[in-house]
């Protein structure tokens, strides 16, 4: 059956991932339009074909214990002598996907894996382009701001021509707040109010 490479991550949705998919192809990043925008919760990963249904139930499993969150970008950031690449920040939602990934790569599921940097949740936005370009890339968004509420992640399959395609969308199982109004008991208990 061989292998295929996957990744796991939350799409910018529209307008920002077009917006910023287009910012990194002016930059001059051949790998802008193959690259849906995203943060990504599991980098691209090689698999047997074969345990995709595995990794499917195992990515179920982590949206049910997930809930929808906040997420907003704000300015940039860079790895850069680490790391050749240009980021837009996640300023808020970090910590949602940090505990979103540790879940995806779990040791007793099916794609647990180490990571070659520590994770740092972000939206690149130039990666391997010249010095000039990846200072402009900086400079032209630091003023970027974006927001949206955050319900679910994505597995994506990187073709044999580069191209990174959505397989399935995985659905946040709780609801964002728990009820809320004058009579907020649990069980015949009232619950305390602030």
């Amino acid at each position: 059956m061989g292998t295929v490479t996957i990744g796991v991550s939350i799409a910018v949705p529209e307008p920002h991932g077009s917006l910023l998919q287009e910012r990194r192809a002016g930059f001059g990043d051949p790998a802008a339009h193959g690259i849906p925008t995203h943060i990504t919760l599991l980098p691209p990963t090689e698999v047997e074909a074969g345990e995709l249904a595995a990794i499917e139930a195992h990515l179920v499993e982590v949206a049910g214990l997930g809930r929808p969150f906040a997420m907003r970008l704000s300015g940039t950031g860079t790895f850069r002598p680490l790391s050749p690449v240009v980021f837009v920040q996640v300023v808020e939602g970090a910590e949602a996907c940090t505990w979103l990934q540790k879940q995806v790569r779990d040791a007793s599921g099916p794609v647990a894996r180490e990571l070659q940097f520590p994770y740092h949740p972000h939206v690149t936005v130039a990666h391997g382009i010249v010095e000039e370009a990846m200072d402009h890339a900086f400079e032209a968004l630091a003023d970027y701001e974006a927001a949206w509420p955050c319900q679910g992640f994505a597995l994506y399959e990187q073709g044999a021509d580069g191209i990174w395609r959505k397989l399935r969308e995985f659905t946040f199982g709780k609801p964002v707040l728990p009820a809320q109004g004058a009579d907020r008991t649990m069980s015949g208990r009232r619950l305390p109010t602030r």
